[in-house]
């Protein structure tokens, strides 16, 4: 069964809206991790320690407090 016109249109038109949601998406995610990244290393790291071994240690930290 041959699909009509306007369901091919309606596809083609779903697909370049999900295609742009994953790009804000993405964009989004990009920028908040960089302002994370800036915030832990300004205010949270301690004397030598990379971002990400701050990150750990205040997730190491906040999964004590939870105990």
């Amino acid at each position: 069964m041959a699909k009509s016109k306007l369901v091919k249109a309606n596809e083609k038109i779903a697909e370049k809206v999900t295609a742009a949601f994953g790009k804000i998406e993405d964009t989004v995610v990009d920028g908040y991790k960089k302002v994370e990244d800036s915030f832990v290393e300004r205010y949270l790291t301690k004397d030598g320690e990379s971002v990400e071994e701050a990150k750990e240690r205040l997730k190491q930290e906040s999964l004590q407090n939870r105990q």
